[in-house]
């Protein structure tokens, strides 16, 4: 059966006169056009049912052998036209066979908008087959070779003005995708509306969406090679998502947001190196501090952008750490298993608000580091797994591809694309929210083949062996991009193997981090502090084995958020003894740790010794500051930050050898450490006792690098941290008794349980 539309068109001709005329008026000649003539009912039919691989090719309008034609779906619309001009309507025909599916023929090529009918409802709306591509050829051609460091800027949903209508530009990369289409509340989550464009071989599907805006969710319906519709995914490069347990993507507009930081951005360098004292305040955002009157809820980002930042800010850290901050679907990960790698969660605030706590810590002069997970990611149906039906981002091999200890997939780091999609990741967090480091997660687990497996349920390198040669060189690409587009960055890698030179330079055979966490002398002190003091003579060495590796990377000396959970106990629940010698015994500790070679890393609540384990679900225990020990203890923690920033010998030579000596090593069996810490040239030496037994030492010989005065600058069992104020004194002044390999030495007492800390003021 063949469908006709009756077209209605001018006679032109002067010269032959219209035949007919109805009432005085030349009745214009009809000329009947074949439906068939203005569109394929198979390739309708395919529309209809939302197969269709190039709907372009179809929707839209397109200039045929019968003139300029306009074809839309809409299936909940009856009656469908176009309108153009000045008001001028044409009316489109219905497709038979393909529901939704409307045709008509406009009299040249214009811009026109589709206006729908369905009872008595009516819609005018622009058709999104009516414009052109977004994306251009060097984008494409940097997505496929896997070099677009501005992937974010390309693909994602961005808001924007786009021949001369404002809407919402959405592209993904699904290469093995059959159809992508956008679906949210937009379109009634209806995959058929809204098929994108696929943009030759790049992989990269995209859409402009007219009308679509700041807030609206969306996710990517897809169908994959087998045509099989796959679980509705997020975007992977998506700025906002929804509040869990809803998992759709937000569009976000990040073009709104005008930053005040430009002067810390611009000296950021100077307190990021290897010669800076920086003391990093972990936290975790969702437990840090919550709201019990309303509800127990966590703070927002805007209200840790007054309170966190003016805490840490008054107890003396340099830079806040975040544990991660991407979008993720289980509290119970603590963020480590990430869905929505390009959006900050949503659990504290949309986008603009973390940058507005971002803007705040760097007005009072503090730094930001994020944690952040390349390792692996979660199997969540919405998430980056078996995206466009295969495994695109993960290895499909699970040897290769899983993680068997975290029920997790590792990213395919060979897969060029794969690898831009990390790299350029870093570079959004550093660029779009000023972030001043990342901490990269778990990096052990990616640097070996073999991590955590049994013989057989690993895949071996190329040359047979377990390193991992894709990932080494993803995080050698990543630290030297990193570095090199953000000035005054840091990066820090959580590597709990002997990995050689992980913070060495790329160009030294290093993987190019700026620094490396001390996982080993974390794993010595925490071990030896537990013991009961009669048996630390046992396990002195484990107090002294770190120096021994010190200097060979850029360490930082962590207590995270590791130590205090799973069954670990608190910091203060580790100690032996009664509760004074326990607080005493902390004490002691963090007094050695402040002064040992290496920069700080500082769990939340750890300051003032929260009793109980971290629980992720409750708010710290602010209530014990109430009590004078905790009180104590945090007053120590604040001085100890005070003390490394303003005493250099006890930072600028972190990572050099240079910087330290043993000056009490093998006092075994009375538990006591002795040291000094060196500066640059000028800067006054310092030298460290420490007493890890709860007896008081009377006598004390010491020696001392310089002749002259030393003043006392930090005693832990000071009353004031809540200690019993003994071994306290002003100045000492040396003896010319050669001692410990010094010519001159002094006489001191120590107190039980404590860390005294000298600094050189005169010669005699």
């Amino acid at each position: 059966m063949e469908f006709r539309v009756r077209i209605v068109t001018k006679n032109r001709n002067p010269v032959e006169p219209d035949k007919t005329a109805v009432a005085g008026r030349t009745e214009e000649p009809k000329k009947e056009i074949a439906i068939s003539q203005l569109i394929g009912v198979a390739e309708a039919q395919s529309i209809a049912a939302g197969t269709h691989s190039d709907p372009f090719s179809v929707l839209g309008g397109h200039k045929t052998n019968a003139g300029y034609v306009v074809c839309a779906f809409d299936p909940g619309a009856e009656k469908m036209a176009a309108l153009t001009g000045k008001n001028k309507v044409t009316e489109m025909m219905p497709v038979p066979d393909a529901p939704g599916v409307f045709v008509g023929k406009l009299a040249r090529k214009a811009v026109y908008r589709l206006r729908g009918v369905a009872g008595d409802s009516q819609w005018t709306q622009d058709d999104p087959y009516r414009f052109s591509p977004v994306l251009g050829a060097l984008d494409l051609h940097l997505i496929s070779e896997g070099t677009h460091r501005q992937l974010w800027r390309a693909l994602g949903a961005h808001v924007i003005n786009h021949e001369k209508t404002s809407g919402t530009h959405f592209a993904v990369w699904a290469p093995n995708a059959r159809r992508v289409s956008v679906v949210g509340d937009f379109n009634h989550w209806e995959g058929r509306r809204h098929p994108m464009r696929c943009l030759g071989r790049s992989g990269v599907w995209e859409l402009f969406l007219p009308g679509v805006g700041e807030g609206a969710v969306y996710k990517y319906q897809i169908i994959d090679e087998h045509g099989i519709l796959l679980p509705l995914k997020a975007d992977p490069i998506g700025f906002g998502a929804e509040h869990p347990p809803q998992t759709g993507s937000v569009v976000r507009d990040l073009t709104q947001y005008s930053w005040a930081d430009e002067e810390w951005m611009g000296r950021r360098g100077n307190l990021q190196n290897i010669s800076s004292a920086i003391t990093i305040y972990e936290v975790h955002l969702g437990s840090w501090r919550r709201i019990p009157e309303q509800g127990d809820r966590r703070i927002s980002y805007l209200e840790a952008a007054r309170q966190l930042v003016d805490y840490a800010l008054d107890m003396g850290f340099t830079h806040i750490e975040l544990m991660p901050i991407s979008e993720f679907p289980f509290d119970g990960s603590w963020g480590y298993q990430p869905v929505g790698m390009y959006a900050p969660t949503i659990r504290f605030g949309p986008p603009n608000e973390f940058r507005a706590l971002i803007d705040a810590a760097h007005a009072g002069g503090l730094g930001v580091l994020i944690d952040w997970v390349p390792g692996h990611f979660p199997t969540d149906a919405h998430g980056l797994a078996s995206f466009n039906g295969s495994a695109l981002y993960e290895h499909a091999d699970p040897r290769e591809g899983f993680h068997q200890d975290w029920d997790t997939l590792i990213y395919n780091y060979g897969r060029s694309e794969v690898a831009n999609y990390l790299i350029a990741n870093a570079l959004y967090w550093l660029h779009e929210h000023h972030v001043d480091g990342l901490r990269v997660d778990a990096v052990a687990s990616m640097l070996y083949r073999d991590y955590s497996r049994k013989d057989g349920e690993w895949v071996p390198n190329k040359h047979g062996g377990r390193e991992n040669l894709e990932a080494i060189d993803f995080l050698k690409r990543l630290n030297e991009v990193v570095y090199g587009e953000c000035p005054g960055i840091m990066t820090a890698a959580e590597e709990s193997t002997s990995f050689p030179g992980v913070s060495r330079p790329t160009d030294h055979g290093g993987l190019g981090f700026g620094f490396k966490w001390n996982m080993g002398w974390m794993n010595d002190t925490l071990e030896y502090i537990q013991h009961n003091p009669i048996h630390r003579k046992y396990h002195h060495h484990k107090m002294t084995f770190g120096i021994q590796y010190a200097f060979s990377e850029n360490f930082i000396l962590p207590i995270s958020h590791d130590e205090v959970v799973h069954g670990k106990g608190s910091m203060l629940s580790k100690m032996p003894g009664n509760e004074w010698e326990r607080f005493a015994n902390l004490r002691t500790y963090y007094g050695f740790m402040w002064t040992h070679p290496g920069k700080k890393l500082l769990f939340m609540g750890c300051e003032f010794a929260q009793s109980s384990e971290w629980n992720h679900d409750v708010s710290l225990d602010w209530h014990l500051l109430d009590y004078e020990p905790h009180r104590g203890m945090q007053s120590l923690v604040r001085d100890l930050n005070g003390l490394y920033r303003d005493t250099p010998a006890l930072h600028v030579k972190d990572s050099n050898p240079a910087g330290f000596h043993w000056l009490d090593l093998y006092s075994e069996a009375e538990s006591v450490f002795a040291f000094a810490r060196f500066g640059n040239p000028g800067d006054p030496p310092v030298v460290t006792v420490c007493n890890f037994a709860p007896v008081e030492r009377e006598n004390w010989r010491v020696g001392f690098p310089e002749p002259g005065q030393w003043q006392q600058i930090l005693n832990t069992d000071a009353t004031v941290y809540g200690g019993s104020g003994r071994g306290h004194v002003d100045r000492i002044s040396t003896e010319n008794r050669h001692w410990q390999e010094c010519p001159q030495s002094a006489a001191l007492t120590l107190p039980p349980l404590s860390t005294l800390v000298f600094r050189f003021v005169q010669h005699q």
